[in-house]
């Protein structure tokens, strides 16, 4: 057992950070079997763009909706339970980096218009269940 709030909160973040990547690598992983890089796909922006604007909606919401806005519940899940106090700012925190990187991507990448509504709500939503299922339990004088 850590007693020390900043190990505590340092080794939560570090294991949701794991988790997510472990997760968001999986999605990848999914995607490019059921949508995978043509055959003389050359790793350039456009080749990239063109492959984004072709993928099936279906894979858009299945793997970039719902599986980013389950590894955001997953990652600030893990990162407020284990947390110093389950402080919400660690589940949060985790919450802020895997929204800047979804923007990130949808900034770079022609995504429908749709796709950024769904991220715009299920990201922040799961972030927000995350911390709130996490803290399940906790009263207000221990947290």
């Amino acid at each position: 057992m850590i007693n020390n709030p900043a190990l505590k909160s340092a080794g939560a973040i570090l294991l949701s950070v794991l988790v997510a990547l472990l997760l968001l690598s999986a999605i990848e992983g999914i995607s490019a079997v059921l949508h995978p890089f043509p055959a003389d796909f050359d790793q350039t922006y456009e080749s990239m763009a063109q492959h984004v604007a072709n993928y099936p909606a279906w894979v858009l919401f299945l793997l970039g909706g719902i599986g980013w806005g389950l590894t955001a519940l997953a990652a600030s899940f893990l990162a407020t339970r284990f947390g110093a106090r389950r402080h919400p700012a660690h589940g949060m925190a985790i919450g802020i980096l895997l929204v800047a990187a979804a923007a990130f991507n949808i900034s770079m990448l022609p995504y429908p218009n749709w796709f950024v509504l769904v991220d715009v709500v299920l990201l922040p939503l799961g972030v927000y269940l995350g911390v709130i299922l996490a803290r399940a339990g906790t009263t207000a004088s221990s947290s």
